[in-house]
């Protein structure tokens, strides 16, 4: 399958599930399932590009460029809906998410907007070379922690 058919299909599948999360508030526990879902996606193709950087894995300019493409893409669609109240770490015990979100919401979208351009940064420079992909990975990382710290639950 070729780059610009994958990124066909992605988009359309981005913008049904968008179609979809915007036409319906969810209840929390399913709000709480599917951001879950969504953040291990994005910690899939996150790790392949991260595995690159470290060197763990060969550098492969079309893998990284895909799982870049795709992480700025779930980046940028993490719904508003999978985030309302009573999906917090209190309220649900699957869930990791800090009442801290609902508290404050605008330092929490801030974070989310930094991630997506954090995200898109590293899928301008994923293609480009090893290096370009390695010296977006610290925005990338710093982006994804600076939420984590604030508004994740550790794991026990």
């Amino acid at each position: 399958m070729t780059r610009s058919i994958r990124s066909v299909l992605l988009a359309a599948g981005l913008a049904a599930t968008a179609g979809l999360a915007s036409a319906q508030a969810f209840d929390p526990e399913t709000a709480q399932k599917l951001r879950e879902s969504h953040m291990k996606l994005m910690g899939a193709h996150l790790g392949v590009i991260g595995n690159m950087a470290k060197g763990e894995t060969e550098y492969d300019a079309d893998i990284a460029a895909a799982s870049a493409e795709t992480l700025a893409a779930l980046a940028s669609g993490a719904d508003g809906n999978y985030w309302v109240e009573g999906s917090s770490s209190e309220d649900l015990a699957d869930s990791r998410a800090l009442p801290a979100i609902w508290e404050k919401r605008d330092d929490f979208d801030a974070k989310a907007d930094a991630l997506a351009q954090a995200a898109m940064a590293m899928r301008d420079a994923a293609s480009t070379d090893l290096a370009a992909l390695q010296g977006a990975m610290g925005g990338l990382g710093r982006a994804c922690g600076d939420c984590h710290e604030a508004y994740r639950k550790p794991e026990e």
